[in-house]
């Protein structure tokens, strides 16, 4: 009997596939725990539409990330720290204070998605990199000066 997972059953498959399991398998477990539907003409289409329009939201995020991409490699971000006379800083930049003065600027930006191995200590232009989505990650100019 052919069946379209409702939700992922381990040992089946992900949500939205069309299996073959046996009639008790699927009268007796499947569609009781609601974790699938049989897989009639009308079901089939409606799965087809809705892949088809998650594969278009998808393109939609991946364009809007790769033109805010764009936008924050020509971005410059400024900060202002106290600094000793080494030009090295008293404390450190994290990425949680560049994402907040990006916000200034009016770019909305998660703080986990400003990718540092460790903090900004030193004065001067540092390049960090952004990961936007999946496919997309980009570099944003820091400028620290002596407050």
């Amino acid at each position: 009997m052919k069946v379209i997972l409702l939700k992922d059953v381990k040992g089946q498959g992900k949500k939205g596939e069309v299996k073959e399991v046996s009639e008790g398998y699927a009268q007796n477990f499947l569609f009781k725990q609601n974790l699938a539907a049989p897989a009639s003409e009308g079901a089939m289409k409606v799965i087809d539409q809705q892949k088809k329009a998650e594969e278009r939201k998808k393109a939609e995020e991946k364009a809007a990330a790769e033109e805010l991409g764009r936008k924050l490699a020509e971005t410059t971000v400024q900060l202002k720290a106290k600094s000793g006379t080494d030009g090295r800083l008293f404390g450190a930049i994290s990425n949680k204070q560049v994402a907040e003065a990006l916000e200034k600027l009016g770019y909305k930006l998660d703080k986990r998605k400003i990718m540092m191995n460790d903090p900004i200590r030193t004065l001067g232009v540092t390049e960090v990199a952004v990961k936007l989505h999946p496919e997309v990650s980009t570099k944003l100019k820091v400028h620290v000066t002596e407050e």
